[in-house]
């Protein structure tokens, strides 16, 4: 499973997980099948493929401001439960995110791109 893709499964389950527990809806609802498929969209045709950072480091801000606030907000609720519901996505994107931090510490640029060269 390539990066993207594994990422796109996390997205969804992140989605899923707050429409279901924060909405109480037994399948997706139509606003938040919108969001998934925004979401894997922007993943797809993301200018960094395989190499891309977390969204939340990339330098590049893809999504619209409605589409990001939504976004915001499912991450908010879903992202401390993923770690109970979704224990290795979770520790995955985690590990993406803080390693990534701490690598640019300690060597001044991005980890992917030293790399890359």
């Amino acid at each position: 499973m390539t990066r993207i893709e594994k990422e796109k499964q996390t997205v969804e389950q992140m989605i899923r997980l707050y429409c279901v527990k924060k909405e109480g809806n037994k399948e997706l609802c139509p606003r938040c099948r919108e969001l998934l498929e925004f979401a894997h969209t922007k993943l797809t045709r993301c200018p960094f493929g395989e190499g891309k950072p977390t969204c939340r480091l990339c330098p590049i801000h893809c999504y619209k401001q409605e589409m990001k606030e939504r976004m915001r907000e499912v991450m908010k609720f879903s992202g401390p439960r993923m770690l109970l519901y979704h224990p290795i996505a979770a520790s995955r994107h985690l590990w993406r995110e803080y390693g990534h931090q701490y690598l640019t510490k300690l060597f001044g640029e991005p980890f992917q791109e030293q790399h890359k060269q």
